[in-house]
């Protein structure tokens, strides 16, 4: 049974007051449904099309909804099945009285785009999609949008630009701008053939013989998870050091990297399986109030009954300022941000997140998302593994079978752990989360007997993402929720030793090199006093025993006992420099070897991957370009982390080998201003590899979004104050 649309309460028809469109448009929308009838043909048989042009120039006419169906680009596995969601949408809002359109969007694949030139574009992609979506909905004036949700900037870039076009047309007194998102399902992640299980088992034993046992760890590490894009990098580095130290051949490496590249993906595609930016963006998205829950977590494309739930809740938005995207968005931003933390989702959304408010007119940084975090403690309800059957596939196959229900699950348990939530913000389905989760079916966590994911009772008291400060940057971001608590431990209130890289070319490079330590040793890069002032400040047990020994015998007591720490630098990233492209790739290399990652954090002011894990650190502000600190660090310069207390600090390094820990940067800073100008100059000579087209100059910094100036300048609304909410209704009463 359908619904019926309300006609648009707007003075505004061009389609009425211009005859153009009215003349271009009917053959679109008419070959959009004759294309859909096709598609479902099976599903559709006696169905005769009532969409003449003449019945659809009436609709234009008389100011029907047009809402547009938003697509990704088929190039991008989480849009390969669009053809089919589109098709069912289109039908159905025609049978529900709207007009038709679609369009799509360019999606870049991260998992494509890793180490190479692509992922200086990626960042800049939110942006570029933010702008083409409000190009068309301006130029063809659709009132509303049903959204297939993708990955990597897709999903933000879009709420973005209908954010700024909600906030817009209220701004010309026009009907607020309504729209529902339809994530793309999950992508079961790939199975390991057996035959190729076996072989790399027995790399690792060839590798055992030889003594290489620290390669053998790691490959049987990666064998551990679930096949997906990036763990295929892992073994690639690890299939590297076994080639160069002769285990493997190259055409046996070349051979297993296809083997295991083919098994990857699911034919019917859809969202990688692990808790990386598309997923973490499908739980903010739905934080946010703009996913129907119908269609929230599916494990492949959408059935008709499922699309009509989303798509006949639109009748509840359409005219109501309640319910227009800016609105919704804006009344949710604490349940999203909670609902973030307690997931454990992608340091990317820090500042995808801070780039909507923006977008949709509200005064935003990142500051005041850590102050939301932060205000109360929100504990880690999301126990994700890819080595233990618990990836989001998995999550999806919980919420399909009816033991549990998505976000709503996790809005419930954290407000069952005492997290204040804000039960009466609006939400997609035309109800408030209170009376979603009046329905007490299904919801409680405990409904999944073996291996949750959503969990009743936390893992720890904390989780997401966290802002940091330190005395030689502004901002930076680490992802504590990617950190074990003994990965915590190991690192926090140590001191590091910096070893400093001007690009992530030659960090790959570097720590792709399977003589790396000894490379440092031998170098001598890293001063003997301080090493053992870092001995005292790190191991103060083996200090004693250790005080006497000579370089070589630090050095490598050190490192196979940990106390040797070591921040990997890599410069010149950020959003101005080189389009703020993901850290993904070395971070990846740190843990695909056992010795490094015990003993190495990575400091960037690149971004991160939602798949990062690890002691990861990123976003630093002022980037390098910018004359951030970060452009004046050196090799064999300390810092102390202090992570817990979310502090990094740059440590007077005569002070600290007599003991003492005192921050100064600014004086090394001034005698390095020599250094700074030559790297600037590297700097601005690299940065001519990006296409000038699609540099990001001209917008905020990482703390504030990386948004074009004029939408940071615009956005003047406070979100706690000029909001609406819907008027509280009896929950006795039937919901829509």
């Amino acid at each position: 049974m359908t619904v019926k649309y309300p006609r648009i309460d707007n003075k505004v028809n061009p389609y009425r007051d211009n005859v153009q469109g009215k003349a271009n448009e009917p053959i679109c929308v008419a070959g959009l449904l004759d294309r859909s009838k096709q598609i479902l043909s099976s599903e559709l048989k006696g169905l005769q099309p009532d969409w003449s042009l003449d019945e659809i120039y009436d609709r234009l006419h008389h100011n029907a909804p047009r809402i547009a169906i938003i697509g990704g680009s088929p190039d991008h596995p989480a849009h390969i099945m669009d053809f089919q969601t589109i098709a069912r949408a289109a039908i159905r809002i025609w049978q529900n009285g709207g007009v038709p359109f679609q369009f799509s969007t360019p999606v870049m694949c991260d998992g494509t785009a890793q180490s190479n030139q692509g992922m200086s574009y990626s960042l800049q992609s939110r942006n570029a999609v933010a702008q083409m979506v409000v190009n068309q909905m301006e130029a063809h004036s659709y009132h509303g949008a049903f959204v297939i949700q993708g990955c990597d900037k897709q999903p933000l870039g879009v709420v973005s630009a209908l954010a700024q076009l909600d906030r817009i047309r209220r701004h010309r007194n026009e009907a607020p701008f309504f729209a529902t998102f339809a994530p793309a399902h999950v992508l079961r992640g790939g199975t390991i053939p057996a035959e190729l299980f076996a072989e790399l088992e027995n790399v690792a034993l060839l590798a055992e013989a030889k003594g290489a046992e620290d390669i053998a760890f790691d490959l049987r590490d990666a064998l551990s998870y679930i096949l997906q894009c990036s763990s295929n990098t892992a073994f690639q580095g690890v299939l590297e050091r076994a080639t160069d130290r002769g285990i493997i051949t190259k055409e046996q490496h070349a051979m297993y990297e296809k083997k295991l590249a083919v098994a990857t993906c699911d034919g019917q595609g859809g969202v990688c399986a692990f808790n990386g930016t598309g997923n973490s963006s499908r739980h903010l998205v739905a934080g946010m109030g703009l996913v129907h829950p119908a269609l929230e977590l599916l494990t492949e494309p959408p059935s008709q009954d499922e699309i009509n739930q989303a798509v006949d809740s639109l009748a509840y938005l359409i005219n109501d300022p309640v319910y227009g995207v800016a609105n919704i968005m804006a009344a949710n931003i604490k349940n999203a941000i909670r609902i973030h933390s307690a997931s454990g989702g992608s340091t990317n959304l820090m500042m995808h997140i801070v780039a909507a408010m923006l977008y949709g007119g509200y005064k935003f940084d990142l500051w005041e998302y850590d102050r939301i975090h932060h205000e109360v403690p929100v504990p880690d309800l999301f126990d994700y593994s890819l080595t233990q059957g618990r990836d989001i596939f998995a999550l999806a196959m919980q919420c399909c079978s009816g033991k549990i229900r998505g976000m709503e699950t996790l809005f419930y348990e954290l407000l069952e752990n005492g997290v204040p939530m804000d039960i009466g913000a609006p939400t997609v389905t035309g109800t408030t989360w209170e009376e979603r989760l009046s329905d007490k079916h299904d919801l409680s966590a405990a409904g999944v007997k073996d291996n949750p994911i959503i969990l009743s009772n936390p893992r720890r008291s904390f989780s997401g993402v966290d802002v940091i400060k330190g005395n030689f940057f502004e901002s930076a971001v680490v992802k504590i929720s990617g950190m074990t608590t003994p990965q915590l431990d190991n690192f926090d209130k140590k001191a590091s030793f910096v070893l400093f890289y001007d690009n992530e070319d030659s960090a790959n490079e570097s720590l792709l090199d399977e003589n790396l330590l000894d490379k440092l040793k031998n170098s001598r890069v890293f001063r003997y006093d301080t090493m053992l002032a870092m001995l005292k400040q790190n191991a103060p047990d083996l200090f004693e025993a250790c005080r006497d020994l000579d370089y070589d015998q630090l050095f490598d007591k050190m490192a196979a006992e940990g106390a040797l720490k070591i921040s990997i630098i890599v410069s010149g990233q950020g959003p101005e420099a080189f389009g703020m492209p993901e850290m993904f790739t070395p971070m990846q290399h740190i843990n695909a070897n056992r010795k490094l990652k015990r003993l190495a954090t990575l400091i960037s002011d690149g971004r991160y991957s939602g798949v990062t894990y690890g002691a990861a650190i990123g976003h630093m502000t002022p980037e390098a370009k910018n004359g951030g600190g970060i452009l004046y660090l050196e090799t064999g310069d300390v810092l102390y982390l202090e992570l817990r207390n979310r502090r990094i600090e740059f440590l007077d390094e005569t002070e600290f080998q007599k003991g003492h820990l005192v921050f100064n940067f600014e004086d090394t800073k001034q005698m390095r201003e020599e250094l700074g100008r030559k790297r600037l100059e590297k700097i601005r000579e690299r940065q001519r590899l990006v296409a000038a087209s699609n540099r990001l100059a001209g917008h905020t910094d990482a703390a504030n979004g990386v948004v074009p100036l004029a939408v940071a300048e615009e956005a003047v609304y406070d979100y706690k104050t000029d909001v609406l909410m819907p008027e509280r209704k009896d929950l006795a009463e039937n919901s829509h």
